[in-house]
């Protein structure tokens, strides 16, 4: 592992298991960032929107706890990998327990809504079509990163005194610039239009390099970054 890589949250947590202030600090900042895709992979597996975030929370408030990360092995994949599998085992595990509560033979009990109104239907039937859990947790996690990195970007530029750069130029790094012209940015930054055209190539280049920092932060060296990468695209591809 390269000397750039030594302190990524990733490996601060999986070296501290839980046990220094700092570890713990990693292990915190990657729950607050990882929490929307367990929420959505527990929506998708099954549980209503409540009981979701829910247990979403117990979750997170388990690996919080001291020792929870003692199987964590920077070295045999991504932190993403290692929470996809701990919250699947969680579900399953949480999904048995209440099995065993329930009568009928430890049989999960399913309750349908009935009685609709005029806006939604009595029945809900799962749309066979939707995405599979493990799909939806990924996709989560790379619009997730993409947010987080543009958040770090805009950060960046204000403390480089370029708040209202980013603001104008911001279109640019998602769909909505096709409703912008070059030349209404380029009048609210007092720029030509050729100026502007090389403002949104460096712009793309910085958020480029925002995504891979945050990737950085959660595998175990710079080769894991690409293969991160193509993951991500692949995940943004099943929208």
């Amino acid at each position: 592992m390269t000397s750039s890589f030594h302190d990524t949250r990733w490996t601060l947590v999986a070296r501290s298991r839980g046990g220094d202030a700092e570890g713990r600090a990693a292990l915190s900042e990657l729950c607050a960032a990882y929490y929307a895709p367990v929420v959505v992979f527990l929506r998708r597996d099954g549980r209503e929107e409540d009981v979701a975030r829910e247990l979403a929370h117990d979750f997170f408030a388990r690996l919080l706890e001291g020792g929870a990360m003692e199987g964590a092995d920077p070295l045999q994949g991504r932190f993403r990998s290692y929470l996809l599998a701990a919250v699947k085992r969680f579900a399953a595990d949480q999904r048995e327990r209440v099995g065993a509560l329930k009568r009928g033979g430890g049989c999960e009990q399913v309750s349908l809504q009935s009685g609709g109104t005029d806006t939604e239907p009595g029945l809900q039937v799962e749309d066979a079509k939707a995405m599979a859990p493990d799909a939806a947790f990924d996709r989560e996690w790379a619009v997730t990163l993409l947010a987080r990195a543009l958040v770090n970007l805009e950060k960046a530029l204000g403390d480089e005194g370029k708040a209202e750069h980013f603001a104008v130029l911001k279109p640019w790094l998602t769909t909505e610039a096709d409703e912008q012209p070059q030349a209404v940015a380029a009048g609210q930054l007092g720029l030509s239009e050729a100026a502007v055209k090389v403002a949104i190539h460096r712009l793309r280049q910085r958020f480029r390099a925002a995504v891979r920092a945050e990737i950085a932060q959660t595998v175990s060296g710079p080769e894991a970054v690409e293969e991160e990468l193509e993951s991500l695209r692949a995940a943004l591809r099943l929208g």
